[in-house]
């Protein structure tokens, strides 16, 4: 970074900006939320209460700022919250990225915890472990195979996007991951409610946390207090 770009969190009139800011969303609520069936990649739309959450926070972001773009994993319940975002603020397509997907984990998706505890205990355990690098039974990731492609996605967003405001919509697991990289030492600060706003500034190499975990725009939509999906089950 060199002094004639000098990232402004002020970002006053007139100065170079040499940041993109991240408006990091999760999809909002679907019926496995509220169930807590774990979802993973498994296609799962939007319940009644995940749309209206998508309208609150679309209206909040179109009053709140100006943005460039609209990302998205290429899930349903992402995409359709991407999309009432992207409509809201007159953005005209939405750019889907599979890299952005929630964690698969493998045999247990489509389970809930007490019931892959007794169908699926090795994949249960396994989720339960601390290590970083471990696998879930059935195909599914490492925490750290999530990391890998989630960040790198965004890098390249950031890289693309230097300057502007863009939104992006994703999971409970990979806004965890987000959090990891630009606060590595730093305890999650909560659950990741469905459809809160995070918001992160990518300048190079250093990722900072401007905003996390804000649902205030949800006051009269009502939200999903277990937040599943949005804690350590990243489902």
């Amino acid at each position: 970074m060199t002094e004639s770009t000098p990232v402004n969190p002020d970002s006053s009139a007139g100065a170079i900006v040499d940041y993109a800011e991240i408006i990091v969303v999760r999809h909002g609520e679907t019926g496995w939320n509220a169930d807590g069936r774990i979802q993973g990649h498994l296609d799962v739309e939007l319940n009644h209460v995940g749309r209206q959450q998508a309208a609150a926070v679309a209206n909040r972001i179109s009053k709140e700022m100006k943005i460039s773009a609209v990302y998205s994993s290429d899930l349903k319940r992402a995409m359709e919250t991407a999309h009432i975002i992207a409509s809201t603020c007159d953005i005209p397509e939405v750019t889907t990225d599979p890299e952005l997907r929630e964690r698969h984990l493998g045999d247990l998706q489509g389970f809930t915890l007490q019931e892959a505890a007794a169908l699926k205990p090795d994949a249960y355990l396994a989720s339960l472990s601390p290590r970083t690098d471990q696998e879930i039974p059935g195909g599914g990731e490492s925490f750290d195979q999530l990391y890998n492609r989630c960040i790198s996605s965004l890098q390249k967003i950031g890289k693309k996007h230097r300057g502007e405001k863009v939104v992006l919509v994703t999971h409970g697991g990979v806004v965890r991951a987000f959090h990891k990289r630009s606060a590595p030492t730093e305890k999650l600060p909560g659950k990741i409610m469905n459809a809160s706003v995070n918001i992160f500034r990518l300048a190079e190499e250093e990722w900072m946390i401007n905003t996390w975990g804000d649902i205030s725009h949800l006051s009269e939509t009502g939200y999903l207090e277990t937040a599943f999906g949005g804690d350590k089950t990243s489902a």
